[in-house]
């Protein structure tokens, strides 16, 4: 990989709903009491350059946030401490419930966690949504300056970086997603305004993160499903810009807590706990919300001691319930709930002697926390849905004694690198019963090999390697920039063409036909080269070697350019017609044996979408829709087609798919224009080569051409090709002025 660039140094601004800070005042002023966060700690090491990232900050972090002051409270006020200089947001009562306990907290919270039944469709909740993200965006109007690295985290500000692109086009702009983002099927739930406005508001940002794989595979369905937009290799492409969209899973700072199992205030703690348990200690611990499993947790305890009667009188359940949103009536039955089956499962199997659960509604300090977690043989974390799951890397991170088992739900995030742990779905009981049993009875070398495996795994990738990662793909796109970059041939350039082109002797020349040769038209049968054109390219053709390279048929081809003296490539280079003879040849790595799996599914959105049809060509299967009654329905549909096929074709298929220009065709993957531009480059030393195309399938041909070819691009898509040009008809004036 190429060294990463050192950016010229700009501030860290970093922008999530809340102020990490307490504001104290006192007889001697205002001050900030930082809290000892993750995400905080990890930000304070980057930009003191604590990590080995290529990005250099300078100045004091800046952190822009809501906070419960008032403007009057804080008017005149710094508030800044050695690290941090806050920015406060003010935000009213009245829109703060409809934005926050509303849209974040009742809408997207339950519907990106699965629980759409829960989720509150109310208009004025958007509205606030809407507003809320206006008010962070105007306080930082004044704060932004050139050069800064503006990081927003949240489904809170889902919005914001667009706000932010429009105003400041060449700032850095970065966004993590710190809870699941949900299949479309889910998503699709929202009004199609709100999900419009959440995924353009998302595009705005260079470097969208997630916690795993699964996240970033849905959202990138929905950008190609509300905006159209496709990926390579998680790259989208909006024509002038990437964003690059991927996998950084959270973690913790790994080392605070595997240090703190020394602490003698953790020692002390874990001692007490200890003493009123009995043999063997599960422990849980979990903020009070439906998205956690906790009366599935207990029901598949209750089965546990229910089929497992020998533990009886031997095992402890503690189970720590941190209070959250108690005040709203679901989370009151909730805990109702709780409070019921936790009496019940006490009454049913517990002794005089013997308490099969401890439970307690109550927060807890870092200290008792961490000793509870050194003293437990078993930690179970059963969430039917949740983003990442800190809880079971800080139960691994602080085992450093190698021992303890991690039960663990499918369903968190953090499952995805935790494999050591048994995994359990979290909605089942037995399932759960049994992986209580299994492991109360490991033994201790098995929890040995088990917790060093995945204490390795957290240490080398912890909350610092997390942030270092995430703006090392920040410094990459900037190099994908370069690769992809958007710069029109200029009257210079067109001289040093000229001159080069007077200078070789051997000359060879590729054009694309629909696009490059001809402008684009609604009705594909109707791209006929017009004479002029065609007398341009006649006597190129006469003195050098001219290849017409395009997806076309040969039927058509051989009807518009077959009578001139130009080597023709059909169909992506699956079959090639040389100059002067009369018969294609047929690429030889072409097997028919795919076409009868994919033309049911072509068919089938021709039903759907009124107007479109499928093109069958002698190697590839096209799906056409620029002839459709409706351009809008038209491109959802054939976002959906392109979706399924390529979820349906597997990759020992060697099938691939190609979206065109209101197109889309599957072909055999064995060959393209690059492959098939390759062959004639070989055939001779040829010392001017000159390719032009419009289309993403031109890509292929510009990326295999040698470095010394000059390669253009026909309109302002970003692209390989190392100038633009602004249309069809420009390219006609570019090739007049070639003369021998």
């Amino acid at each position: 990989m190429n060294q990463l660039p050192i950016r010229k140094k700009g501030r860290l601004i970093i922008v999530a709903y809340r102020l990490p800070f307490k504001i104290i005042k006192n007889g001697s002023g205002t001050s900030l009491f930082q809290n000892s966060g993750g995400l905080v700690s990890a930000v304070l090491s980057l930009a003191q350059g604590a990590t080995n990232t290529s990005f250099e900050f300078e100045d004091k972090i800046q952190w822009i946030g809501y906070t419960d002051n008032t403007a009057e409270e804080l008017e005149g006020v710094t508030l800044e401490n050695d690290n941090f200089k806050a920015h406060p947001v003010f935000i009213s009562q009245e829109l703060n419930d409809n934005y926050y306990e509303g849209f974040c907290n009742d809408l997207i919270w339950p519907l990106f966690h699965y629980f759409p039944t829960l989720a509150k469709f109310e208009n004025e909740f958007f509205e606030a949504y809407q507003k809320a993200n206006l008010l962070f965006y105007e306080a930082m109007v004044d704060v932004i300056q050139p050069d800064d690295v503006i990081w927003i985290h949240d489904y809170q500000l889902m919005m914001l970086p667009d706000l932010i692109r429009q105003k400041f086009p060449n700032n850095k702009i970065g966004f993590f997603f710190h809870i699941p983002f949900p299949s479309y099927e889910i998503f699709r739930l929202l009004p199609s305004i709100w999900r419009d406005a959440i995924i353009d508001g998302i595009m705005g940002a260079d470097v969208v993160g997630f916690h795993t794989n699964d996240y970033v595979e849905y959202f990138l369905k929905a950008v190609r499903m509300v905006i159209g937009q496709g990926n390579r290799m998680h790259y989208v492409n909006l024509n002038n810009r990437l964003v690059k969209v991927d996998a950084f899973p959270i973690s913790i700072d790994y080392q605070k807590f595997n240090d703190a199992f020394d602490d003698p205030k953790v020692s002390k703690a874990r001692q007490e706990a200890r003493v009123p348990l009995m043999e063997k200690v599960i422990f849980s611990v979990d903020r009070l919300d439906y998205s956690k499993g906790l009366l599935n947790r207990l029901k598949g305890y209750e089965r546990f001691l229910e089929q497992y009667e020998e533990w009886h009188g031997r095992v402890s359940f503690v189970m720590m319930v941190v209070p959250s949103r108690d005040q709203i009536e679901q989370y009151q039955q909730m805990k109702s709930e709780i409070d019921q089956m936790v009496g019940r499962i006490g009454a049913q199997y517990g002794r005089i002697n013997w308490q099969p659960i401890i439970y307690q509604y109550r927060s807890m300090p870092f200290e008792e926390l961490v000793g509870l977690y050194t003293a437990s043989d078993v930690a179970l974390i059963t969430p039917v849905r949740d983003g990442m799951n800190l809880v079971c890397k800080e139960y691994v991170a602080s085992r450093k004694d190698e021992q303890g088992v991690l039960v663990l739900s499918e369903m968190a995030g953090a499952a995805a690198e935790l494999g050591e742990a048994l995994i359990i779905n979290p909605t089942d009981s037995q399932d759960i019963a049994d992986a209580i049993n299994k492991a109360l009875a490991m033994e201790p070398e098995d929890q040995r090999k088990r917790m060093v495996a995945m204490q390795q795994r957290l240490r080398e990738y912890d909350v610092f390697a997390w942030t270092n990662d995430f703006f090392t793909q920040m410094l990459m796109i900037d190099q994908e920039h370069k690769r992809l970059k958007l710069d029109y041939l200029t009257d210079a350039d067109i001289v040093e063409m000229n001159q080069a082109y007077s200078k070789a002797k051997k000359r060879l020349f590729f054009f694309d036909y629909d696009g490059t040769l001809v402008p684009i038209v609604r009705e594909p049968e109707d791209a006929i080269i017009s004479a002029e054109t065609k007398a341009i390219v006649a006597e190129l053709a006469e003195r050098d070697t001219v290849v017409v390279i395009s997806g076309r048929d040969r039927a058509f081809l051989m009807n518009v350019v077959g009578d001139l003296p130009v080597h023709i490539v059909a169909e992506h280079g699956a079959l090639i017609r040389k100059k002067g003879e009369r018969e294609f040849m047929m690429n030889p790595a072409y097997v028919e044996d795919w076409k009868d799996g994919i033309r049911p599914i072509l068919e089938l959105y021709v039903k759907r979408c009124p107007g479109a049809f499928v093109e069958e060509k002698e190697t590839s299967l096209a799906w056409h829709y620029r002839t459709a009654d409706d351009h809008e329905y038209a491109l959802r549909r054939a976002q959906e087609l392109a979706w399924q096929l390529k979820s349906f074709i597997q990759p020992e298929q060697a099938l691939q798919i190609i979206e065109g220009n209101m197109v889309i065709e599957v072909k055999k993957t064995a060959f393209n224009k690059g492959t098939s531009a390759k062959s004639f480059v070989e055939e001779d030393d040829f010392d001017f080569i000159l390719a032009m195309g419009d289309d993403t399938t031109d890509e292929d041909m510009f990326e295999a051409l040698p470095g010394s070819a000059y390669t253009v691009k026909v309109g302002d898509a970003l692209s390989i090709a190392k100038k633009h040009i602004k249309n069809q008809y420009a390219v006609m004036e570019l090739l007049t002025t070639f003369k021998e």
